[in-house]
Protein backbone atom coordinates (compact mmCIF):
# COMPACT_ATOMS: atom_id res chain seq x y z
CA UNK A 1 0.00 0.00 0.00
CA UNK A 2 1.58 3.29 -1.08
CA UNK A 3 1.86 6.41 1.04
CA UNK A 4 -1.06 8.32 -0.49
CA UNK A 5 -3.38 5.34 -0.03
CA UNK A 6 -2.40 5.02 3.63
CA UNK A 7 -2.99 8.74 4.20
CA UNK A 8 -6.32 8.66 2.35
CA UNK A 9 -7.63 5.62 4.27
CA UNK A 10 -6.58 7.11 7.61
CA UNK A 11 -8.19 10.47 6.92
CA UNK A 12 -11.42 8.93 5.59
CA UNK A 13 -11.73 6.76 8.71
CA UNK A 14 -11.09 9.81 10.88
CA UNK A 15 -13.75 11.89 9.11
CA UNK A 16 -16.30 9.07 9.37
CA UNK A 17 -15.77 9.04 13.14
CA UNK A 18 -16.48 12.78 13.27
CA UNK A 19 -19.65 12.42 11.21
CA UNK A 20 -20.72 9.53 13.47
CA UNK A 21 -20.35 11.83 16.48
CA UNK A 22 -22.53 14.37 14.68
CA UNK A 23 -25.26 11.76 14.20
CA UNK A 24 -25.07 10.79 17.89
CA UNK A 25 -25.23 14.39 19.03
CA UNK A 26 -28.19 15.25 16.79
CA UNK A 27 -30.56 13.38 19.15
CA UNK A 28 -29.57 15.70 22.02
CA UNK A 29 -30.85 18.86 20.30
CA UNK A 30 -34.44 19.71 21.20
CA UNK A 31 -34.28 23.41 20.37
CA UNK A 32 -31.81 26.05 19.21
CA UNK A 33 -30.63 26.66 22.81
CA UNK A 34 -29.46 23.04 22.98
CA UNK A 35 -27.95 23.42 19.51
CA UNK A 36 -25.87 26.44 20.59
CA UNK A 37 -25.09 25.69 24.27
CA UNK A 38 -25.52 21.95 24.85
CA UNK A 39 -27.91 22.36 27.77
CA UNK A 40 -25.12 23.87 29.95
CA UNK A 41 -23.87 20.36 30.76
CA UNK A 42 -20.29 20.56 29.52
CA UNK A 43 -17.85 18.50 31.60
CA UNK A 44 -14.24 19.42 32.43
CA UNK A 45 -12.37 17.36 29.82
CA UNK A 46 -14.60 18.35 26.92
CA UNK A 47 -14.71 22.00 28.04
CA UNK A 48 -10.95 22.29 28.48
CA UNK A 49 -9.73 20.55 25.35
CA UNK A 50 -12.46 21.90 23.09
CA UNK A 51 -11.64 25.42 24.33
CA UNK A 52 -7.92 24.92 23.81
CA UNK A 53 -8.19 23.39 20.36
CA UNK A 54 -10.67 26.06 19.24
CA UNK A 55 -8.32 28.80 20.44
CA UNK A 56 -5.28 27.24 18.78
CA UNK A 57 -5.99 26.69 15.12
CA UNK A 58 -3.56 25.74 12.35
CA UNK A 59 -1.54 28.85 13.13
CA UNK A 60 -0.31 27.10 16.29
CA UNK A 61 0.70 23.87 14.55
CA UNK A 62 2.08 25.51 11.41
CA UNK A 63 2.45 29.19 12.30
CA UNK A 64 4.26 28.90 15.64
CA UNK A 65 6.59 26.18 14.37
CA UNK A 66 7.27 28.26 11.25
CA UNK A 67 7.82 31.40 13.33
CA UNK A 68 10.28 29.54 15.57
CA UNK A 69 12.11 28.36 12.45
CA UNK A 70 12.60 31.99 11.34
CA UNK A 71 12.59 34.01 14.57
CA UNK A 72 14.34 31.55 16.82
CA UNK A 73 13.87 31.93 20.57
CA UNK A 74 12.14 35.33 20.24
CA UNK A 75 8.98 33.44 19.26
CA UNK A 76 8.53 32.87 22.99
CA UNK A 77 6.72 36.24 23.30
CA UNK A 78 3.98 35.04 20.92
CA UNK A 79 3.56 31.86 22.96
CA UNK A 80 3.54 33.79 26.26
CA UNK A 81 0.92 36.19 24.90
CA UNK A 82 -1.39 33.31 24.05
CA UNK A 83 -0.66 31.57 27.37
CA UNK A 84 -1.30 34.61 29.57
CA UNK A 85 -4.53 35.36 27.69
CA UNK A 86 -5.71 31.82 28.44
CA UNK A 87 -4.78 32.15 32.14
CA UNK A 88 -6.75 35.36 32.58
CA UNK A 89 -9.73 33.86 30.74
CA UNK A 90 -9.86 30.70 32.86
CA UNK A 91 -8.88 32.14 36.25
CA UNK A 92 -10.75 35.47 36.15
CA UNK A 93 -13.43 35.44 33.46
CA UNK A 94 -14.54 31.79 33.52
CA UNK A 95 -16.42 31.39 36.82
CA UNK A 96 -17.86 34.91 36.70
CA UNK A 97 -19.24 34.43 33.20
CA UNK A 98 -20.60 30.95 33.96
CA UNK A 99 -22.68 32.21 36.90
CA UNK A 100 -23.62 35.50 35.23
CA UNK A 101 -24.98 33.78 32.12
CA UNK A 102 -27.06 31.37 34.23
CA UNK A 103 -28.54 34.12 36.40
CA UNK A 104 -29.60 36.10 33.34
CA UNK A 105 -30.39 33.07 31.10
CA UNK A 106 -27.92 34.22 28.44
CA UNK A 107 -27.14 31.89 25.53
CA UNK A 108 -24.76 34.01 23.47
CA UNK A 109 -22.16 36.70 24.03
CA UNK A 110 -24.53 39.23 22.47
CA UNK A 111 -27.11 38.43 25.17
CA UNK A 112 -24.42 39.35 27.68
CA UNK A 113 -23.53 42.60 25.88
CA UNK A 114 -27.12 43.91 25.69
CA UNK A 115 -28.10 42.96 29.25
CA UNK A 116 -29.09 46.48 30.41
CA UNK A 117 -30.14 47.87 27.02
CA UNK A 118 -33.71 48.42 25.87
CA UNK A 119 -35.52 49.70 22.80
CA UNK A 120 -33.56 51.28 19.98
CA UNK A 121 -30.21 51.11 21.80
CA UNK A 122 -30.64 47.37 22.34
CA UNK A 123 -31.37 46.84 18.65
CA UNK A 124 -28.29 48.87 17.67
CA UNK A 125 -25.98 46.89 19.96
CA UNK A 126 -27.39 43.58 18.73
CA UNK A 127 -27.00 44.65 15.11
CA UNK A 128 -23.43 45.94 15.61
CA UNK A 129 -22.29 42.86 17.55
CA UNK A 130 -23.92 40.43 15.11
CA UNK A 131 -22.45 42.12 12.03
CA UNK A 132 -18.96 42.15 13.61
CA UNK A 133 -19.22 38.48 14.61
CA UNK A 134 -20.48 37.28 11.23
CA UNK A 135 -18.06 39.47 9.25
CA UNK A 136 -15.03 38.46 11.31
CA UNK A 137 -15.89 34.78 11.38
CA UNK A 138 -16.55 34.53 7.64
CA UNK A 139 -12.96 35.65 7.07
CA UNK A 140 -11.64 33.59 10.01
CA UNK A 141 -13.39 30.43 8.77
CA UNK A 142 -12.24 31.18 5.22
CA UNK A 143 -8.66 31.13 6.53
CA UNK A 144 -9.30 27.71 8.11
CA UNK A 145 -10.79 26.38 4.88
CA UNK A 146 -7.79 27.74 3.01
CA UNK A 147 -5.50 25.89 5.43
CA UNK A 148 -7.43 22.66 4.87
CA UNK A 149 -7.22 23.29 1.14
CA UNK A 150 -3.46 23.72 1.32
CA UNK A 151 -3.14 20.41 3.15
CA UNK A 152 -5.37 18.42 0.80
CA UNK A 153 -3.83 20.04 -2.26
CA UNK A 154 -0.24 19.35 -1.19
CA UNK A 155 -1.00 15.76 -0.16
CA UNK A 156 -3.27 14.54 -2.94
CA UNK A 157 -2.37 16.88 -5.81
CA UNK A 158 -5.92 18.26 -5.92
CA UNK A 159 -6.79 21.70 -7.21
CA UNK A 160 -6.91 24.35 -4.50
CA UNK A 161 -10.58 25.18 -5.08
CA UNK A 162 -11.61 21.50 -4.89
CA UNK A 163 -9.56 21.06 -1.73
CA UNK A 164 -11.19 24.06 -0.05
CA UNK A 165 -14.68 22.86 -0.94
CA UNK A 166 -13.93 19.34 0.36
CA UNK A 167 -12.58 20.61 3.68
CA UNK A 168 -15.51 22.98 4.11
CA UNK A 169 -18.13 20.32 3.42
CA UNK A 170 -16.65 17.88 5.95
CA UNK A 171 -16.75 20.51 8.68
CA UNK A 172 -20.26 21.59 7.72
CA UNK A 173 -21.73 18.08 7.90
CA UNK A 174 -20.95 17.26 11.52
CA UNK A 175 -21.62 20.85 12.66
CA UNK A 176 -25.06 20.66 11.05
CA UNK A 177 -25.90 17.31 12.57
CA UNK A 178 -24.95 17.77 16.19
CA UNK A 179 -24.54 21.46 16.95
CA UNK A 180 -22.70 22.37 20.15
CA UNK A 181 -22.41 18.81 21.43
CA UNK A 182 -20.93 17.53 18.18
CA UNK A 183 -18.55 20.48 17.94
CA UNK A 184 -17.38 20.09 21.55
CA UNK A 185 -16.87 16.32 21.44
CA UNK A 186 -15.14 16.36 18.05
CA UNK A 187 -12.98 19.28 19.20
CA UNK A 188 -11.95 17.16 22.20
CA UNK A 189 -10.85 14.30 19.95
CA UNK A 190 -9.05 16.71 17.64
CA UNK A 191 -7.44 18.59 20.52
CA UNK A 192 -6.17 15.33 22.02
CA UNK A 193 -4.64 14.42 18.65
CA UNK A 194 -2.99 17.85 18.46
CA UNK A 195 -1.48 17.43 21.94
CA UNK A 196 -0.18 13.93 21.14
CA UNK A 197 1.39 15.26 17.96
CA UNK A 198 2.98 18.17 19.85
CA UNK A 199 4.74 15.59 22.03
CA UNK A 200 5.63 12.93 19.46
CA UNK A 201 6.92 15.02 16.56
CA UNK A 202 9.16 17.45 18.52
CA UNK A 203 10.54 14.54 20.60
CA UNK A 204 11.50 12.65 17.45
CA UNK A 205 13.04 15.81 15.98
CA UNK A 206 15.11 16.50 19.11
CA UNK A 207 16.36 12.89 19.17
CA UNK A 208 17.32 13.17 15.50
CA UNK A 209 19.18 16.43 16.26
CA UNK A 210 21.25 14.68 18.96
CA UNK A 211 19.17 15.45 22.05
CA UNK A 212 18.73 18.86 23.67
CA UNK A 213 22.50 19.27 23.91
CA UNK A 214 22.81 18.61 20.20
CA UNK A 215 19.94 20.97 19.48
CA UNK A 216 21.56 23.84 21.41
CA UNK A 217 24.93 23.15 19.79
CA UNK A 218 23.31 22.99 16.36
CA UNK A 219 21.55 26.32 16.88
CA UNK A 220 24.84 27.91 17.90
CA UNK A 221 26.50 26.57 14.75
CA UNK A 222 23.84 27.24 12.12
CA UNK A 223 21.65 29.90 13.73
CA UNK A 224 22.19 33.59 13.25
CA UNK A 225 22.79 35.86 16.27
CA UNK A 226 19.26 37.22 15.79
CA UNK A 227 17.72 33.77 16.14
CA UNK A 228 19.45 33.25 19.48
CA UNK A 229 18.21 36.60 20.85
CA UNK A 230 14.96 37.12 22.78
CA UNK A 231 14.36 40.30 20.76
CA UNK A 232 15.68 38.98 17.42
CA UNK A 233 18.79 41.10 17.78
CA UNK A 234 16.94 44.37 18.30
CA UNK A 235 17.14 46.92 21.11
CA UNK A 236 15.27 50.01 22.30
CA UNK A 237 11.80 50.75 20.95
CA UNK A 238 11.98 48.01 18.32
CA UNK A 239 12.74 45.40 20.98
CA UNK A 240 9.90 46.74 23.14
CA UNK A 241 7.56 46.54 20.15
CA UNK A 242 8.49 42.91 19.54
CA UNK A 243 7.89 41.97 23.17
CA UNK A 244 4.65 43.93 23.57
CA UNK A 245 3.40 42.84 20.16
CA UNK A 246 3.85 39.18 21.07
CA UNK A 247 2.29 39.59 24.50
CA UNK A 248 -0.51 41.69 22.96
CA UNK A 249 -1.93 38.62 21.24
CA UNK A 250 -3.40 37.73 24.63
CA UNK A 251 -5.83 40.68 24.54
CA UNK A 252 -7.73 39.10 21.67
CA UNK A 253 -8.63 36.14 23.89
CA UNK A 254 -11.10 38.11 26.00
CA UNK A 255 -13.57 38.88 23.21
CA UNK A 256 -13.71 35.58 21.30
CA UNK A 257 -17.36 34.42 21.29
CA UNK A 258 -16.50 30.80 20.42
CA UNK A 259 -14.22 30.59 23.49
CA UNK A 260 -16.39 32.49 25.97
CA UNK A 261 -19.37 30.29 25.16
CA UNK A 262 -17.47 27.33 26.70
CA UNK A 263 -17.66 29.06 30.09
CA UNK A 264 -21.38 29.67 29.61
CA UNK A 265 -21.91 25.97 28.84
CA UNK A 266 -19.95 24.51 31.79
CA UNK A 267 -21.80 22.17 34.10
CA UNK A 268 -20.71 23.53 37.50
CA UNK A 269 -17.86 25.03 39.56
CA UNK A 270 -16.13 21.70 40.01
CA UNK A 271 -16.04 21.11 36.27
CA UNK A 272 -14.55 24.58 35.77
CA UNK A 273 -11.81 24.03 38.38
CA UNK A 274 -10.81 20.71 36.80
CA UNK A 275 -10.95 22.17 33.30
CA UNK A 276 -8.51 24.94 34.29
CA UNK A 277 -5.77 22.42 35.03
CA UNK A 278 -6.33 20.48 31.82
CA UNK A 279 -6.26 23.65 29.72
CA UNK A 280 -3.01 24.90 31.27
CA UNK A 281 -1.31 21.55 30.63
CA UNK A 282 -2.61 21.41 27.04
CA UNK A 283 -1.37 24.90 26.22
CA UNK A 284 2.06 24.21 27.72
CA UNK A 285 2.44 20.96 25.78
CA UNK A 286 1.34 22.32 22.41
CA UNK A 287 3.10 25.69 22.43
CA UNK A 288 6.39 24.37 23.83
CA UNK A 289 6.24 21.46 21.41
CA UNK A 290 5.75 23.65 18.36
CA UNK A 291 8.52 26.06 19.41
CA UNK A 292 10.95 23.17 19.88
CA UNK A 293 9.86 21.69 16.55
CA UNK A 294 10.65 24.91 14.70
CA UNK A 295 14.06 25.24 16.35
CA UNK A 296 14.92 21.60 15.59
CA UNK A 297 13.73 22.06 12.02
CA UNK A 298 16.08 25.00 11.59
CA UNK A 299 19.02 22.83 12.63
CA UNK A 300 18.03 19.89 10.43
CA UNK A 301 16.84 21.68 7.26
CA UNK A 302 17.88 25.32 7.44
CA UNK A 303 17.44 25.91 3.69
CA UNK A 304 13.69 25.26 3.78
CA UNK A 305 11.90 27.56 1.34
CA UNK A 306 8.59 27.98 3.18
CA UNK A 307 9.08 27.92 6.98
CA UNK A 308 5.44 26.98 7.62
CA UNK A 309 6.05 23.62 5.92
CA UNK A 310 8.59 22.54 8.56
CA UNK A 311 5.83 20.51 10.23
CA UNK A 312 5.18 18.49 7.06
CA UNK A 313 8.85 18.20 6.12
CA UNK A 314 9.78 16.69 9.48
CA UNK A 315 6.88 14.23 9.30
CA UNK A 316 8.19 13.12 5.91
CA UNK A 317 11.73 12.81 7.24
CA UNK A 318 11.07 11.10 10.58
CA UNK A 319 8.02 8.84 10.29
CA UNK A 320 6.47 6.01 8.30
CA UNK A 321 3.43 6.69 6.07
CA UNK A 322 0.98 5.32 8.64
CA UNK A 323 2.24 7.49 11.51
CA UNK A 324 2.64 10.40 9.10
CA UNK A 325 -1.03 10.08 8.11
CA UNK A 326 -2.12 10.35 11.74
CA UNK A 327 0.10 13.39 12.30
CA UNK A 328 -1.22 15.00 9.12
CA UNK A 329 -4.71 14.53 10.52
CA UNK A 330 -3.55 16.67 13.48
CA UNK A 331 -3.18 19.69 11.21
CA UNK A 332 -6.66 19.17 9.79
CA UNK A 333 -7.86 18.75 13.38
CA UNK A 334 -6.44 22.14 14.30
CA UNK A 335 -8.23 23.71 11.37
CA UNK A 336 -11.59 22.05 11.94
CA UNK A 337 -11.64 22.53 15.72
CA UNK A 338 -11.59 26.29 15.16
CA UNK A 339 -13.83 26.49 12.10
CA UNK A 340 -16.69 24.41 13.53
CA UNK A 341 -16.92 26.47 16.72
CA UNK A 342 -16.90 29.72 14.78
CA UNK A 343 -19.60 28.53 12.39
CA UNK A 344 -21.82 27.70 15.34
CA UNK A 345 -21.30 31.09 17.01
CA UNK A 346 -21.85 32.98 13.75
CA UNK A 347 -25.07 31.03 13.20
CA UNK A 348 -26.20 31.86 16.74
CA UNK A 349 -25.69 35.56 15.95
CA UNK A 350 -28.04 35.24 12.97
CA UNK A 351 -30.72 33.03 14.54
CA UNK A 352 -30.74 33.79 18.26
CA UNK A 353 -29.43 37.36 18.44
CA UNK A 354 -31.07 38.80 15.33
CA UNK A 355 -34.20 36.67 15.83
CA UNK A 356 -34.24 35.11 12.36
CA UNK A 357 -36.49 32.05 12.48
CA UNK A 358 -38.96 33.16 15.15
CA UNK A 359 -39.60 31.66 18.57
CA UNK A 360 -40.74 28.11 17.67
CA UNK A 361 -38.11 25.64 18.95
CA UNK A 362 -38.02 23.19 16.03
CA UNK A 363 -38.19 25.96 13.45
CA UNK A 364 -35.34 27.79 15.19
CA UNK A 365 -33.27 24.59 15.10
CA UNK A 366 -33.73 24.18 11.34
CA UNK A 367 -33.04 27.85 10.66
CA UNK A 368 -29.87 27.48 12.75
CA UNK A 369 -28.71 24.69 10.47
CA UNK A 370 -29.59 26.71 7.38
CA UNK A 371 -27.51 29.59 8.73
CA UNK A 372 -24.51 27.25 9.08
CA UNK A 373 -24.89 26.22 5.41
CA UNK A 374 -25.02 29.84 4.23
CA UNK A 375 -21.98 30.79 6.30
CA UNK A 376 -20.00 27.82 4.93
CA UNK A 377 -20.83 28.86 1.37
CA UNK A 378 -19.72 32.46 2.08
CA UNK A 379 -16.47 31.32 3.71
CA UNK A 380 -15.68 28.95 0.84
CA UNK A 381 -16.32 31.76 -1.66
CA UNK A 382 -13.98 34.11 0.22
CA UNK A 383 -11.27 31.44 0.44
CA UNK A 384 -11.50 30.59 -3.27
CA UNK A 385 -11.98 34.03 -4.82
CA UNK A 386 -10.19 36.31 -2.31
CA UNK A 387 -7.04 34.41 -1.33
CA UNK A 388 -4.90 35.92 1.43
CA UNK A 389 -2.22 34.79 3.88
CA UNK A 390 -3.84 32.57 6.50
CA UNK A 391 -2.05 34.08 9.49
CA UNK A 392 -2.91 37.59 8.36
CA UNK A 393 -6.64 36.81 8.26
CA UNK A 394 -6.58 35.00 11.58
CA UNK A 395 -4.73 37.85 13.29
CA UNK A 396 -7.21 40.43 11.97
CA UNK A 397 -10.30 38.53 13.13
CA UNK A 398 -8.73 37.67 16.51
CA UNK A 399 -7.74 41.30 17.18
CA UNK A 400 -11.03 42.77 15.94
CA UNK A 401 -13.22 40.53 18.10
CA UNK A 402 -11.02 40.99 21.17
CA UNK A 403 -11.00 44.78 20.85
CA UNK A 404 -14.73 45.01 20.14
CA UNK A 405 -16.01 42.84 22.99
CA UNK A 406 -13.18 42.28 25.51
CA UNK A 407 -13.45 45.58 27.45
CA UNK A 408 -17.21 45.14 28.00
CA UNK A 409 -16.67 41.55 29.18
CA UNK A 410 -14.23 42.75 31.84
CA UNK A 411 -16.28 45.76 32.89
CA UNK A 412 -19.58 43.89 33.26
CA UNK A 413 -18.03 40.98 35.17
CA UNK A 414 -16.74 43.38 37.82
CA UNK A 415 -20.39 43.62 38.88
CA UNK A 416 -21.17 47.14 37.71
CA UNK A 417 -23.90 48.35 35.41
CA UNK A 418 -22.67 49.49 32.03
CA UNK A 419 -24.48 52.25 30.14
CA UNK A 420 -25.71 50.88 26.77
CA UNK A 421 -24.33 53.89 24.89
CA UNK A 422 -20.89 53.11 26.31
CA UNK A 423 -21.16 49.48 25.18
CA UNK A 424 -22.11 50.47 21.64
CA UNK A 425 -19.39 53.10 21.35
CA UNK A 426 -16.77 50.70 22.73
CA UNK A 427 -17.74 47.92 20.30
CA UNK A 428 -17.62 50.20 17.27
CA UNK A 429 -14.36 51.89 18.34
CA UNK A 430 -12.51 48.62 18.95
CA UNK A 431 -13.59 47.05 15.67
CA UNK A 432 -13.04 50.16 13.54
CA UNK A 433 -9.52 50.72 14.91
CA UNK A 434 -8.64 47.07 14.34
CA UNK A 435 -9.66 47.42 10.69
CA UNK A 436 -7.77 50.69 10.18
CA UNK A 437 -4.54 49.51 11.83
CA UNK A 438 -4.70 46.21 9.93
CA UNK A 439 -4.71 48.15 6.65
CA UNK A 440 -1.83 50.45 7.69
CA UNK A 441 1.89 49.45 7.49
CA UNK A 442 3.03 47.19 10.33
CA UNK A 443 4.84 48.50 13.40
CA UNK A 444 7.57 46.36 15.05
CA UNK A 445 5.88 43.26 16.44
CA UNK A 446 2.53 44.55 15.09
CA UNK A 447 2.20 46.18 18.51
CA UNK A 448 -0.17 48.94 17.35
CA UNK A 449 -2.58 46.52 15.71
CA UNK A 450 -2.63 44.09 18.64
CA UNK A 451 -2.75 46.52 21.58
CA UNK A 452 -4.12 49.95 20.60
CA UNK A 453 -7.69 48.91 19.55
CA UNK A 454 -8.32 47.06 22.82
CA UNK A 455 -7.19 49.91 25.07
CA UNK A 456 -8.91 52.57 22.95
CA UNK A 457 -12.14 50.58 23.21
CA UNK A 458 -11.69 50.31 27.01
CA UNK A 459 -11.03 54.05 27.29
CA UNK A 460 -14.22 54.88 25.37
CA UNK A 461 -16.21 52.49 27.57
CA UNK A 462 -14.94 54.01 30.81
CA UNK A 463 -15.27 57.63 29.70
CA UNK A 464 -18.90 57.25 28.58
CA UNK A 465 -20.03 55.02 31.40
CA UNK A 466 -21.07 57.67 33.95
CA UNK A 467 -24.12 55.69 34.98
CA UNK A 468 -22.17 52.44 35.36
CA UNK A 469 -19.45 54.11 37.42
CA UNK A 470 -21.98 55.38 39.92
CA UNK A 471 -24.30 52.40 40.32
CA UNK A 472 -22.99 48.95 41.33
CA UNK A 473 -25.05 46.12 39.98
CA UNK A 474 -27.38 44.29 42.30
CA UNK A 475 -27.76 40.54 42.27
CA UNK A 476 -25.73 37.44 43.06
CA UNK A 477 -23.35 37.89 40.12
CA UNK A 478 -21.79 41.00 41.63
CA UNK A 479 -19.89 39.06 44.25
CA UNK A 480 -18.84 35.93 42.34
CA UNK A 481 -15.38 34.88 43.48
CA UNK A 482 -12.74 33.46 41.16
Amino acid sequence: MDKLTVIAVTLVAYKLVLIGIGLWASSRNRDHADFFLGGRQLGPVVAAISYASSASSAWTMLGVSGAAFVLGVSVIWIALGSFTGMLVAWFWIGRRLMHHSRIHDQITLTDFLVQDATGRMRRLIVAAASVIIVFSFVFYVAAQFQGAGNTFSATFDMSMSSSIVLGGLIIMIYTLLGGFWAVSVTDTIQGSLMAATAILLPAAAVIEAGGFGGLVEGLQQVGTPQQLSLTFGNAGWVAAGIILGGLGIGFGTYGQPHLLVRFMALRDDRALSQARVITVVWYAVVFVGMMVLGLAGHVMMRDLGNPETVFFELIELLFSPVVGAVLLAAVLSAIMSTADSQLLVAASAVVHDLGVGGRRARRGLWVSRLAVVVLVVLAIAVAVFLPERIFSRVLFAWTALGAAFGPTVFARLTGRRIAPVAVLASIVTGFALAVVLFLLPNAPGDVAERVVPFFASALVLLSLNRKGAARPAAGPEAGVSP
